[in-house]
This record gives C-alpha cells, structure tokens and sequence, in this order.
C-alpha cells in the first residue's frame, strides 16, 4: 500500500510539473523603469497586482518569463510593475482591457510583449519621450561577450507585427539613442519611428529595427577595426562580431525576422557609417544592404577602401551613400580612393550603388526627411533599391 501511494504521489507531482503555462515576456516598453518588477496578475490570483509568487523573472537578455500552474479554462490577466497604479496599457498609454487566454491544461507556451504603461505613456524617455508606441527596449543591459561590456538594445516592430503573422526583414543600426527619442539623443532624433511608420501607413511592408546604443567613450574603439592614433579604434572587427555571432541569432529566436542576408541590413552615420561599410564587405554572408549616412572614412585613411579592394564577392549587395550639402567635394575625393575594380567586385551590378547629397549646403545629419527616402522602397521584402529624391541630384 505505501508502495502504491508513493507511486501515485509521484504521478501527481510529475503531472502537476507537466501541466504549466509559460509566459515570456519578449519586449517591454522602452521608458520601463530600471530593475522594475514586472507582475503577472489575473484571475488565476485573485487579481492581486503586487503577488510576490507572480514576478516574472528576467533573463537578462531584455526577456521576463514566468512559468504558473492555473487550472485550465479562460484566463483573464494583465501585468503591473506592483500595483494596479502602474498597469499596463494599450498602444497609445491608454486603458487596455484584460488579456484572455484559454488554456487547456497541456504545457503550453505564450509570447508576448507590453505596448506601454497607464502613468508613464507611450515612447521611450518618459514625459519628454517622442519614442512611438512600438518602439520597445529588448534590455538595458545587454551582455557583449566580445568586449566584456553590455549595452541597451532598441528594437522597432512593424505596426501590424501583432496582428499580421508575417516574417519581416531586420535593419540593425547603431548609436540607438539617437534613433527614436529626442530625450535620449545629444542633437535631435532620426525619427526612424515615425518614418517608417509613415511609410508602413503608404502600403510599406514594413521592418524590424534593431538599434544599438554607442558605448560613448568606448564609441570610437568600438567603430572601426582600425586603429587612429589620435583617436583610438580597433575593436570594430569584435563589434560585428557581436553582431553578427551575438545579437543577430538571439533576434531571430525572438522575433518573427527572415534571417537570410537578402532581408538583413546594416545602416549608420559618421564612425556608424564606417563601422556598417566594414561590416557589410566583411559579412556579405550576413549583410546584403548598407545605408552610409557621412561616413568616416578619414579616420581610418586608405583601410576602408583597400578592404572593400580586397573582400571577394559573395553576393550582390546595395549601398546608399547620403552626403550633405558641404560634405560631397570631400567625400568623394575620399570615395576615389576606392579602386575602381571594387565597384564591379563588391557592388556589382553598379546600379546597386546610389550617392545622393541635398540642394542645401548642410551636412546630411539625421532626421524623418534624410532616413525616410533611402528607406522608401528599400526595406520591403526583396530590399528593392532605393528611389531617388526628386530633389536631390547625384
């Protein structure tokens, strides 16, 4: 009999461990609270919003997750930072309804992300944010094996990501802070939000965005392979070796990306638009588009333009250089560095390289008017090249 008991105790425990509903939390919004517990809260626990057994855990790679045993059947349910003050919202900070869910009592699996909290509003620096709704922070402290440091990743989902079931193309980009948020940029935003959901608004595809915040003083280093001696450099190569070997696989677990080198592209500006021309001739096995916003070929003298010399060919690729007004004369003495047998090696066929620069003498910066029109055309499924401004000229 005690044989018989222990037997059926041990069925119990097994099914009552096999029977669990696991719950990620994938992205949160970008203005959530350093170290915030975030609570799961529902039906299935008296509606307590601040029920130390429902703390997700985090893992340290911008995801929470929870595992629960509730009984099977409809589940209501919302997540709090601890209290009913501090709830979840819907995309435009205001009162999202309970979440539902019915689960049948197998072991079961749920992704999901937060769209924003009630007292904090939409986007990602607070009451100064101009970060839109589905502009999320993947983690704040991402781990850079590589370097040894860690990092705040961004990432932009498409306005139809929830609801669509569509695999989309990934732009990774550096210097995140100042791609969505005024409140965490040093001179003005990218507007890469509000670009590109204008253009998803005008029948785009639409993208994910991954944005990786400079590691300010170690931003130099970081953007180049080559060493300046005056300026620092050299950790470039083990930068896009995080991307590439680190990030990229750990954003295609998560996300519903086309992980090809056809839907993946790199873009950056200054010592970003350096650090993307290396990347892309470097990894044409992960890369096949670079948007190079002022590049800082000067830092590095003749390096960037022998390496482009040097890489062998894997696969066509396309190139949109963006100069402004003041910088084309120097940029393209720069850009004549480049032998003449990189264009058909590297870029070939040469319509897949595209050099604009406006009207005006200013320097091409950033901003919705200088990202929307390389990326007009550019990131939907098959990265077609991009249009031409009417009133820019080559």
């Amino acid at each position: 009999m005690q044989k018989l008991l222990l037997l059926l105790l041990i069925l119990c425990n097994a099914f009552g461990a096999w029977a669990q509903l696991s719950i990620t939390l994938t992205a949160v919004p970008a203005n959530t609270p350093a170290n915030a517990n975030i609570y799961i809260v529902g039906n299935f626990n008296n509606w307590d919003a601040a029920d130390p057994n429902y703390i997700l855990t985090p893992q340290g790679n911008g995801q929470y997750s929870i595992t629960i045993n509730p009984s099977p059947g409809a589940l209501e349910f919302k997540f709090t930072r601890g209290g009913w003050n501090t709830v979840e919202g819907n995309a435009s900070g205001a009162y999202l309804p309970n979440r539902t869910y019915t689960y049948s009592g197998q072991p079961s699996n749920l992704n999901l992300t937060i769209a924003s909290w009630e007292d904090l509003g939409v986007g990602g620096g607070g009451g100064n944010s101009t970060a839109a709704a589905n502009v999320y922070i993947l983690s704040n402290n991402f781990y850079i094996p590589q370097l040894d440091r860690t990092r705040r990743i961004w990432v932009y989902l498409p306005p139809d990501y929830a609801s669509s079931g569509k695999n989309y193309p990934v732009l990774y980009m550096h210097d995140a802070q100042n791609l969505f948020d005024a409140a965490t940029s040093f001179s003005g935003e990218w507007e890469v939000d509000e670009s590109l959901n204008l253009l998803f608004q005008q029948g785009d595809y639409g993208c994910i965005v991954v944005g990786i915040d400079n590691g300010g003083t170690h931003r130099l280093d970081e953007y180049s392979p080559w060493v300046n001696t005056q300026y620092g450099g050299g950790e470039g190569e083990l930068y896009v070796d995080f991307m590439v070997n680190t990030l990229k696989p750990h954003i295609d677990s998560l996300y519903r990306t086309l992980p090809g080198r056809q839907a993946t592209g790199i873009m950056g500006s200054s010592m970003g638009g350096l650090i993307s021309m290396y990347a892309l001739s470097e990894r044409q096995d992960v890369f096949s588009k670079a948007g190079i916003f002022s590049p800082a070929f000067w830092f590095a003298g003749n390096e960037p333009a022998n390496h482009v010399a040097s890489s062998t060919k894997e696969g066509d690729v396309r190139v949109y250089f963006l100069a402004g007004g003041d910088e084309p004369l120097m940029l393209h003495r720069i850009w004549r560095r480049f032998p003449t047998p990189c264009l058909p090696q590297a870029l070939h066929p040469v319509n897949n390289l595209v050099w604009c620069h406006p009207m005006d003498n200013t320097p091409s910066g950033s901003g919705a008017g200088n990202f929307l029109q390389p990326m007009s055309g550019c990131l939907p499924m098959p990265f077609p090249a991009p249009k031409m401004p009417k009133n820019w000229r080559p």
